[in-house]
């Protein structure tokens, strides 16, 4: 996903078609919660005039992350819509807008800014939807288990047991 500006200026006024399988597993050294990485199929097309390249892209894919609750591996897919706008040629000084990049050299590279939206992607919070799948963490030990929300509200401590029918002594007086 490099091309030079020479390269791209022979695609000055058509359109360039993009379609192709990238690595990008090195994003596991920069983020430890990403576990795998699948290729990310990039899909679009730029346009190219003189001054800039205009990529449309649909990048999709499948990042593994842990499950915030159980520590299982979930496949969480990646669906990003986005468009990048490159410099040509052109001083970093007179482009510092927010989305536009100047191509560094000669060279546009998409690799770097895939790899930025992806991590962008990555949720607060993953959870698998079996958490009774293999691997997952236990639900119970030795003096403790996981208790769900209702049967926390349906479970009355024994000390505080016979204040459950304070209030209808009341109305029998």
């Amino acid at each position: 996903m490099k091309w030079t500006i020479s390269q791209l200026q022979k695609f000055r006024d058509k359109n360039l078609q993009i379609d192709e399988f990238v690595d990008v597993s090195d994003i596991k050294e920069r983020e430890k919660q990403i576990l795998g990485v699948s290729p990310m199929h990039v899909t679009g097309k730029a346009d190219v005039t003189s001054a800039r390249a205009t990529f449309h892209l649909h990048i999709s894919g499948e990042l593994i992350l842990p499950c915030s609750r159980t520590l299982v591996d979930v496949n969480f897919p990646i669906n990003i819509d986005t468009t990048e706008t490159f410099f040509l040629g052109a001083d970093s000084a007179l482009f510092e807008e927010d989305g536009v990049a100047v191509a560094k050299g000669e060279v546009v590279d998409l690799i770097p800014v895939i790899t930025e939206l992806l991590l962008l992607e990555i949720p607060m919070q993953v959870f698998c939807e079996d958490v009774n799948a293999e691997g997952a963490a236990p639900h119970s030990g030795k003096d403790w288990s996981v208790v769900t929300e209702e049967e926390l509200q349906q479970k009355v401590d024994p000390r505080l047991a016979k204040l459950a029918n304070f209030f209808d002594n009341d109305k029998e007086s």
